[in-house]
């Protein structure tokens, strides 16, 4: 049996520290009696803690709190200016950019439209949308301490390349990451658009607290995000959870897919099939989220698959079930390979389609396999991806900081 490695005293230090900058995190500020019966440490202790953040600039004096029996105690709570971050989400049309202090409040946004651009440098344009961004925070772009950029597709940790995104013009250059964190000056993580959603919703959406779930996304195109044991599933290139590029059933076999939003899944069930099935049942719309939505407004939210009282109904009620029937087919696949607890659907499509569309599709999936996983809509309000960024982005500074405050 090893022996175990006693701890340094800056090694407890830091894990003392830690542990009272998450609490302050978690609570909002707090006096030092509450910080020493939060973390367990003694009085003296905690206030040389307080003494060590405070110098570190980690955390600032917030008045005082009175009210209460004994002495009036000094409150102290977590330097929101401590450090910066920023999210970003990049599509063919924009890149929309938030900011965020140490605590997670949105301080920045900014969105930089780019339709049609070809030929443009990476970098001078991410530059110009985190510039845009940090003004917004009254910060310049030196004072960001890491960028987190979703984007449709994923780099290949063996080649350093984007792949799934011939969609999105000036990306596809070797060392991606590199040559953005080099020319941006701060530091970058690039991540799929769905992944990061599916991080927000594990942090706080329907998936919190969830071990192992799946979200699907469909909008223009068609996505997932595979979380397992907490943690997201990649792949080894990058990859996995491109599930629009999969042979479905009752579409044609399409064989060396390259092309974005092409295969047997997304001809089924991406934005242009779902207009397409919509209109063909009678509901108009200038894309598929607006078709969807008048169809689902048609029908009642339990999925009997009989006729309705009124032709529009009975209409919306065939439209509706057949969406749901691709939906579920995909899914059985899914839930076969990794039988995932959870299911989570978002993406406009799918919030398009509401809760008459995921009661049916729970419906149809339950019907194809033998676990019975959950189906639930998304929760998470606004950008799901700039959401997941900037979660994941405060998640690396914070570790970064809090574990690094004792010499």
């Amino acid at each position: 049996m090893p022996t175990p490695t006693p701890g340094t005293p800056s090694l407890l230090r830091a894990i003392n520290d830690r542990a009272a900058l998450e609490a302050l995190l978690a609570r909002g500020p707090l006096t030092r009696p509450q910080i020493s019966e939060l973390t367990g440490l003694s009085k003296p202790t905690a206030s040389q803690l307080l003494a060590r953040l405070e110098q570190a600039g980690l955390v600032v004096r917030d008045g005082i709190r009175e009210g209460l029996p004994g002495r009036t105690a000094g409150l102290y709570r977590l330097n929101a200016a401590a450090a910066h971050v920023a999210g970003a989400d990049v599509t063919p049309a924009r890149i929309e950019v938030a900011v965020a202090d140490l605590t997670g409040a949105v301080v920045g946004v900014h969105t930089l439209p780019t339709p049609g651009r070809t030929g443009v440098d990476v970098v001078a344009r991410m530059a110009e949308a985190l510039d845009g961004a940090a003004a917004a925070a009254g910060l310049t772009r030196a004072r960001l301490d890491r960028a987190v950029i979703g984007i449709q597709g994923a780099v290949d940790p063996a080649t350093g390349r984007l792949g799934y995104a011939a969609h999105i013009p000036g990306w596809h250059v070797p060392d991606l990451v590199a040559r953005l964190a080099g020319g941006l000056g701060v530091p970058i993580t690039i991540e799929n658009d769905v992944n990061l959603a599916a991080l927000a919703e594990l942090a706080g959406g329907r998936a919190a607290g969830a071990g192992d779930f799946v979200l699907l996304w469909v909008a223009d195109g068609v996505g997932m995000a595979v979380v397992l044991d907490g943690a997201l599933h990649r792949g080894a290139t990058g990859g996995a959870g491109e599930i629009g590029y999969m042979p479905a059933v009752g579409a044609p076999l399409m064989r060396d897919v390259r092309r974005t939003h092409t295969g047997g899944v997304h001809s089924l069930t991406g934005g242009v099939a779902v207009l397409r099935l919509m209109r063909e049942h009678g509901f108009r719309g200038h894309d598929a989220a607006t078709a969807l939505s008048r169809a689902a407004a048609d029908v009642g939210t339990t999925p009997t698959g009989a006729r309705t009282a009124t032709d529009a109904g009975a209409r919306a009620e065939r439209a509706l079930s057949e969406l749901a029937s691709r939906l579920g087919s995909t899914l059985a696949t899914v839930v076969a390979v990794l039988d995932p607890a959870l299911v989570v659907l978002t993406g406009d499509v799918l919030h398009a389609g509401g809760e008459p569309l995921r009661a049916r599709v729970e419906q149809h999936l339950h019907s194809l396999t033998i676990p019975r996983p959950r189906v639930l809509l998304s929760s998470v309000e606004g950008n799901p991806v700039l959401a997941g960024a900037l979660q994941q982005a405060l998640r690396e500074t914070r570790d970064a900081l809090f574990s690094g405050t004792a010499p």
